[in-house]
């Protein structure tokens, strides 16, 4: 029999700003923080659980290569359960949930914790010549992050690929603009109803003085206007259109969602809702990496048979609003069925964290407006696109 496989739970922190609220908390902690949340909200012993994936491009502290494994036992898991790191660029947050999957389907694991996380506030600077020594003269610093978000190919800046896709099919900077308005606007929006709330993890803080609550995102700015946006000035090159506000943010944080087995989930008495049903990865040129979501979206649809038009919403990431604008023109994608909570421009985008993000973001939807399929999709730095398929079960009894 076939296996099929379920997601459940779904739990993140909050993300924080760069250099804000989160630096001082270790990745570990927060990656162990959205795990304990996501079992609690699924109902499931950690102790039950076989396989944890998390996804990180950066890793950060000593404890940075080993994240996954760090995470699964202080999450509670047992000794002899296993763990594994991920690392697919903007897409590993997916990437961990796929590769749980894939090792269900494999027949290598039932019950499995997967997401990821970020701290790039952590992100060390590295002496890349000290250590076979130094002749003379000193010796500069260099920035871990700055690796992060370079194309290894050209060394552009990934927003200069943005230029690039932005140049070639001569996008306008007024409407990336206002799509970096609206995903503001929908982020608010999302805060005061609560819908953001329902997938938040509170965790608390260090301070000077004790510890805070962190509850809420720290980077949306619902009250930015277009006429502020307009006044930004471009950032990755001279006369360009991509700003600070047309861009994702560089956040800290941590997601995670259970994958199950189904016979396993059932045997376990899980509530869930939520099928993976495919995935689809593709290769593009790297500089235009943020076409990606195009020909992965398009790929994926091919493989399960189905239209845009058989998808009742999507979830495409922000990392820069041409790349969503790209993917609107090409795929037909609708306004009104597309990151309607906010985006990586609002919320923010840690890579290893925004995959996870969102699926939970999908998976509420879904469940909330009692929707049947939901398609999660983003563009790869070094030019690689990727989509993945979900299904509302009891949507699709009622079908």
């Amino acid at each position: 029999m076939a296996r099929e496989i379920i997601l459940a739970g779904g739990a993140r922190t909050p993300f924080g700003d760069y250099g804000k609220s989160l630096k001082d908390v270790p990745l570990a902690a927060l990656g162990t923080h959205a795990a304990k949340a996501c079992l609690a909200r699924a109902g499931v012993a950690a102790a039950d659980v076989d396989h944890l994936v998390f996804g990180n491009v950066l890793p950060v502290d000593q404890q940075g290569y080993f994240i996954a494994r760090v995470v699964a036992l202080e999450a509670g898991m047992a000794e002899d359960s296993r763990a594994m790191n991920v690392n697919r660029a903007c897409a590993s947050g997916t990437q961990a949930i796929v590769t749980a999957a894939e090792q269900m389907l494999s027949g290598h694991s039932r019950l499995a914790l997967a997401g990821g996380g970020e701290n790039f506030s952590r992100a060390p600077y590295v002496a890349e010549n000290v250590r076979w020594g130094l002749k003379r003269g000193p010796q500069a610093m260099v920035d871990t992050l700055d690796w992060a978000y370079r194309d290894p190919f050209s060394l552009e800046l990934m927003g200069e690929t943005a230029e690039n896709l932005a140049e070639d099919f001569q996008y306008r900077r007024e409407d990336m603009d206002a799509w970096g308005v609206m995903s503001q606007n929908r982020a608010g929006a999302a805060i005061a109803s609560g819908f953001l709330a329902q997938q938040i993890a509170p965790i608390d803080v260090p301070e000077r003085k004790g510890t805070r609550r962190m509850e809420t995102d720290e980077f949306p700015r619902p009250e930015v206007t277009l006429e502020k946006l307009a006044t930004l000035k471009p950032v990755f090159r001279q006369g360009g259109k991509v700003t600070p506000g047309n861009s994702s943010g560089v956040t800290d944080g941590a997601a995670m969602v259970l994958v199950a087995e189904r016979e396993r989930a059932d045997a376990l008495g899980i509530d869930y809702q939520i099928r993976l049903v495919d995935w689809a990865l593709v290769g593009v040129p790297p500089r235009i990496m943020g076409c990606g979501p195009v020909p992965a979206v398009q790929d994926l649809l091919r493989r399960t048979g189905l239209s845009v038009g058989d998808i009742d919403y999507f979830e495409i990431n922000e990392a820069f609003a041409v790349v969503n604008l790209h993917a609107e023109a090409c795929l037909k994608t609708p306004r009104a069925k597309t990151n309607l909570y906010g985006g990586g421009i609002s919320i923010g985008h840690p890579p290893g964290a925004t995959g996870a993000r969102m699926t939970i973001t999908a998976m509420q939807h879904l469940i909330a407006t009692g929707e049947r399929y939901a398609v999660i999709s983003m563009c790869i730095g070094a030019g690689q696109g990727m989509a993945v398929l979900i299904e509302n079960l009891k949507a699709a009894s009622r079908a």
